[in-house]
């Protein structure tokens, strides 16, 4: 069984490539997840967590003004300055809310700002979505007077976690997609790399959320709200509710993984990266 479920990484890793390349969907998304299909809960689902929050508006400093690129739905911009949002999905760009300043219409790739416009700049679980990362992190840096602060998620962790075992299919379609922490920090010209623990009740709702609440990766909507989920096979997610659903229903999933249900954070694969 194993064996097959790494045959079926294999074709996602494979369909991941086919895709990367294909970036024009109808409502302007301009990675390779279509968000015009996938982001209708997205608002619903992946609400700000305070605590990460909190350490993204540190980072940013004292700046006054901060461009948010790849700014979906609005979350974490900060509410006591200037912001400035790029977006090119039109699903998302109409999530913000009004209190949210109007998106506009563009890519990191090729940003309509003067050198050295923005205090600071900011992206949050955009960068793999890129069409060109490294030419949009040289965009973002032109742009940029002072901190350069980008949340991602790390590649190599993606699998300390039990929905790894549960749905190794999603696992290795976001390792693969996610780049490498050390590119993207060599690319800025250097930054500081921090880990961002997860609290349990975390509101934004990225696999990793839901570490010791596995009953919210059964809801459908939920699912769809992180990326990852429509790069697998409808078999593999089908494969994924009935194993989770057997293994919570007769205490399996408890025995082996009960402890994160007890743990107040989980220092997972999220990290702050923050070029000054």
């Amino acid at each position: 069984m194993f064996h097959l479920r790494q045959i079926a990484a294999l074709e996602v890793r494979l369909c991941l490539l086919g895709r990367a390349v294909i970036s024009d969907h109808e409502d302007g998304s301009a990675g390779d997840a279509d968000y015009g299909k996938i982001g209708g809960s997205y608002s619903r689902f992946r609400q700000p967590e305070p605590a990460i929050e909190k350490r993204i508006w540190a980072a940013l400093g004292d700046a006054r003004t901060v461009l948010n690129i790849g700014a979906g739905a609005g979350s974490y911009e900060p509410i006591d300055r200037d912001v400035v949002a790029v977006e090119p999905s039109a699903s998302m760009r109409e999530q913000r809310a009004p209190s949210r300043t109007p998106a506009i219409d563009a890519s990191a790739e090729d940003l309509p700002f003067a050198d050295k416009q923005f205090d600071a700049s900011m992206a949050t679980f955009t960068v793999h979505q890129w069409r060109d990362m490294l030419r949009g992190l040289d965009e973002m840096r032109r742009v940029t007077r002072g901190p350069v602060v980008i949340l991602t998620c790390d590649p190599d962790a993606l699998d300390h976690f039990w929905l790894h075992e549960y749905a190794l299919e999603v696992t290795e379609a976001e390792s693969a997609r996610y780049p490498k922490i050390a590119t993207i920090a060599e690319a800025l010209g250097g930054a500081e790399i921090q880990h961002v623990p997860i609290p349990f009740n975390c509101r934004d709702g990225f696999n990793e959320a839901y570490y010791g609440r596995p009953e919210q990766l059964l809801v459908a909507e939920a699912r769809l709200a992180c990326s990852g989920w429509s790069f697998v096979p409808p078999a593999a997610v089908a494969h994924f509710v009935s194993e989770l659903t057997r293994d919570l229903s007769s205490g399996e999933w408890d025995r082996r993984y009960g402890h994160f249900r007890r743990q107040a954070e989980f220092d997972g694969p999220l990290r702050l990266i923050v070029a000054s």
